[in-house]
């Protein structure tokens, strides 16, 4: 029974990260039963792990040549799994096992994928008068048992399964597409890929674990329809990417819009393929003094792939919201829902320091990463970071709203490329200023803000300012206006305390009185 990923990619840590792999060299019962009970678990929502018997480790990588295992020992250890999987678990749980060849010897895989029914505890020790049970989880490259606070908080996800690893009641098997199955393992070199014909759908499909529940009545998992069912929009409304443009920026009447939908990966590729060919552009800067030219793009490809993979990665399917990329000449911002969990603090998210302590979409994210649209592990808005910056752009904001309701990434072109044409028509550019640097708030007005500070007239409500923008969405208002202003104080609350208070005006800081002014000055001189 060959794995979804091949052997070879196990012994490189990709696109496995090296703490959801565990090595042995021998068959040890104890150890491995508490790192199914580990992998199970799956405390951080990796996952689960790979368990790789016959291959000895050292400082959490491999030591190759394998050392191997006899073909009697595989047959008995097999058994051996099965057993422990019924008397020394709890609730049962049994990982797919395959045996592999590594160096011309042979191994045991078992892949222990994370449960649907966790908590999972198991024996302490497997000695004949043992009675003692305990929770184990992974900690880094190292499995161990769960007290306290950790033993509290894995009791608290029993039923907190992820929704994309949750079986899709109202899907059939037939739903899923094998064309697109066997297509995603031969672009990742899955060993399932030579065997495919041979195997039955259903079969197929569980030994990638896309499917779930009893043998003669099984049901797709939800990131099996979002990967392989052709309309994965007909289970997940709103499962699609808007990108729209407005040649006049977002204040302006006139728009494309454009609609992707589909299998996530396939939809992905498609949209920013659109993107890059339509809206991204190189400008060439000659020097008097200099042969070399100077080479800059509007907005770095690198930096808006990671921008929509994340918000595909990281958005919930549950709700009914699309991700939309809206581009103008001045900025290109990625929209998704909701925003990032709450045990990130925001001043680390925008630094490109966050550490996620649990991930929305553990098995999109696998996905996602065979086939390299991401790496995963927290990367992607650092990666942003410095793609723009290597391009010479404004630093990149990074908004989600107190309630962490959506997540915002807006990306301001870059200033020597304004104005250089797009596939929607010939930009307009909105007039902006460079003020001082006030720690990571750049000093530019983005277009959206501009319009903002421009519409205030002494203290006004929000509901005020939309009605003079003429922008019906509150959230768009907020993320795309309102809390850029804020941040970068050109506005201010008139109760700084209470940010949801009823009596809640805003108003222009000195600073942004000083922007309005200059700007009539500006008029005035033209």
């Amino acid at each position: 029974m060959p794995l979804p990923i091949p052997i070879r990619h196990l012994l490189q840590g990709a696109p496995v990260e090296w703490e959801r792999l565990e090595f042995k060299q021998g068959w040890n019962p104890e150890a491995v039963l508490h790192n199914l009970c580990a992998f199970a678990n799956d405390f951080h929502n990796l996952g689960g792990g790979y368990i790789i018997i016959g291959v000895e480790e050292q400082e959490g990588r491999p030591v190759l040549p394998a050392v191997g295992l006899k073909p009697a020992q595989i047959d008995a250890i097999q058994k051996e799994v099965l057993s422990l999987g019924h008397h020394a678990l709890q609730p049962a749980y049994h990982p797919v096992m395959v045996p592999e060849v590594v160096d011309g010897r042979q191994v045991l895989v078992l892949w222990a994928p994370g449960g649907q029914t966790r908590p999972y505890k198991a024996k302490l020790s497997l000695a004949k008068d043992a009675r003692e049970w305990g929770y184990f989880i992974r900690k880094g490259s190292s499995t161990v048992r769960a007290k306290g606070a950790d033993e509290q908080e894995l009791i608290s996800l029993a039923a907190t399964v992820p929704f994309d690893d949750r079986i899709n009641h109202r899907a059939r098997m037939e739903d899923l597409s094998r064309d697109l199955i066997v297509e995603f393992l031969q672009e990742v070199g899955s060993g399932l890929a030579k065997t495919e014909k041979t195997l039955p759908l259903a079969q197929l499909a569980r030994q990638m674990n896309l499917v779930g529940g009893p043998q003669e009545a099984p049901f797709p998992l939800n990131v099996g329809l979002l990967f392989f069912s052709p309309e994965p929009h007909r289970f997940f409304p709103a499962t699609q990417i808007d990108v729209v443009w407005f040649p006049e920026g977002a204040g302006g009447d006139r728009f494309e819009e454009k609609t992707f939908r589909g299998p996530l990966g396939r939809m992905t590729r498609e949209a920013l393929d659109y993107i890059r060919r339509n809206y991204l552009r190189e400008t060439v800067l000659k020097h008097p003094d200099r042969a070399e030219a100077t080479r800059v793009e509007n907005f770095p490809y690198a930096a808006v792939e990671e921008a929509v993979v994340n918000a595909i990665y990281h958005r919930s399917y549950e709700e009914r919201e699309p991700v939309e990329v809206r581009i103008s000449p001045d900025e290109l911002s990625v929209l998704s829902f909701p925003g990032p969990d709450r045990s990130i603090a925001l001043a680390d998210l925008r630094r490109g320091k966050a550490v996620a302590r649990r991930y929305r979409n553990r098995r999109i994210g696998e996905f996602l990463k065979e086939l390299d649209l991401t790496e995963g592990r927290a990367t992607g808005i650092p990666k942003i970071l410095r793609a723009m910056r290597a391009n010479g752009s404004p630093v990149p904001r990074v908004l989600t709203d107190e309630d962490r309701t959506s997540f915002l990434i807006r990306l301001p072109v870059h200033p020597q490329a304004k104005g250089q044409g797009s596939a929607g028509g010939s930009q307009q550019t909105t007039p902006s200023v460079t003020g001082e640097v006030t720690g990571e708030v750049t000093g530019e007005v983005t277009g959206e803000v501009a319009l903002l500070l421009a519409a205030f007239s002494g203290e006004m409500k929000r509901t005020e300012l939309q009605t003079v923008l003429g922008l019906k969405h509150e959230d768009h208002f907020r993320e795309a206006y309102l809390l850029p202003a804020l941040e970068a104080e050109w506005i201010e609350r008139t109760i700084p305390d209470k940010p949801r208070s009823r009596l809640q005006r805003y108003r222009l800081t000195r600073r942004g009185q000083a922007w309005v002014a200059s700007q009539a000055k500006r008029v005035e001189g033209a």
